[in-house]
């Protein structure tokens, strides 16, 4: 049977010829096999042509060499590469169903892995990058497309909300995209793959995602107070453990930031291709668990809950509220994101 697998002569001198290949699903910007390598099982995956293919290996590879130097492992070990195909070969784990508590294991791990980054490999991968001014200006558009007109103070705190973003400090190990799916978990462990995105920057960023619905993910969930309560903590537990230092302050502005990304609402290859928020008001489409404007709902009621009583967010905490409920009672029918994962 024709896997497509092209295992070229310096992979094989170095982990030896594949047998038993089984091509495995996965996105259209790779391709992946599970092999039999001689004393081991393995995945090879590889780059698929495109204008950023060398970017996307360049990427994985540097995040899995950084992430290698967890003391509690938390990715596939990295076993060899062949950069001209643009193909790397990962030690193949097992994954198991997750339990209903998956959060806060997977936090923990999170915070591990970014604690894997060090102020010496600024340049290895790039800083991460939030929201610009065009966000603002596509949220607010959509606040006047619902009816919900912004107070002057919006626009100023917005921007002042952006520029913090962009000048958030710290260097984690940014996974880029740590959604349900990209975490296996197995018997020794939560394990991370699937690093295209990686980059450098404030692990806050990530440890948003748990609150805001995993934003740039086909798989939303929401997870109760108690539990979302016991996934923090066990991040922050794991941070303090490895570093020596609380995180700091900043898990408001990290969901707001996810907020006004409007790309947060479809899958990756429409992202950058219009402005999405500005449709909402018109239409409605699915992305994997939820549709948009359940996403939407879901990152309002967050953000308008984080920001009562935050001084620097008082005008947004109020617009959030409002748009929440013009939301529901413009399309009462819309149900809250899934609380479990598929």
């Amino acid at each position: 049977m024709e896997t497509g697998l092209v295992f070229g002569e310096e992979l094989r001198a170095a982990l030896g010829s594949p047998r038993r290949v089984r091509r495995l699903d996965s996105s259209p910007r790779s391709r992946v096999w599970r092999v039999e390598l001689p004393g081991r099982t393995a995945v090879a995956k590889q780059a698929v042509d495109g204008p950023d293919a060398d970017e996307r290996y360049d990427r994985e590879v540097a995040a899995l060499r950084v992430a290698a130097r967890a003391e509690t492992t938390v990715v596939p070990a990295l076993l060899a590469t062949d950069p001209g195909a643009r193909m790397l070969v990962l030690e193949h784990v097992d994954h198991r169903r997750p339990p209903r508590d998956w959060i806060v294991d997977y936090a923990a791990a999170l915070a591990r892995l970014h604690a894997t980054g060090r102020p010496g490999d600024v340049g290895v991968l790039p800083r991460w990058q939030g929201p610009v001014r065009a966000d603002i200006d596509s949220f607010l558009g959509l606040t006047e497309a619902l009816g919900v007109p912004a107070t002057p103070g919006v626009s100023d705190e917005l921007g002042a909300l952006v520029d913090r973003l962009a000048q958030a400090p710290g260097h984690a190990l940014l996974h880029g995209d740590p959604c349900p799916g990209n975490d296996l978990h197995t018997a020794a462990g939560v394990r991370f793959i699937d690093f295209e995105q990686a980059s450098l920057g404030s692990g806050l960023m990530e440890l948003a995602y748990l609150r805001i619905g995993f934003p740039t993910c086909w798989c939303v969930t929401s997870a109760s107070a108690p539990l979302l309560e016991r996934a923090e903590q066990a991040y922050r537990t794991a941070w303090r453990d490895i570093t020596g230092d609380e995180i700091p302050d900043g898990l408001t502005d990290a969901c707001t930031g996810w907020l006004l990304r409007g790309d947060a609402l479809v899958e990756r290859a429409h992202r950058a291709s219009q402005d999405h928020l500005a449709r909402i008001a018109d239409q409605d489409w699915k992305w994997g668990t939820a549709t948009a404007r359940q996403r939407l709902l879901h990152r309002l009621a967050v953000v308008s809950e984080l920001t009562t009583a935050h001084a620097d967010l008082d005008a947004v905490s109020g617009l959030t509220r409002a748009m929440h409920q013009r939301m529901l009672a413009r399309w009462p029918a819309l149900r809250p994101v899934p609380t479990r994962r598929p």
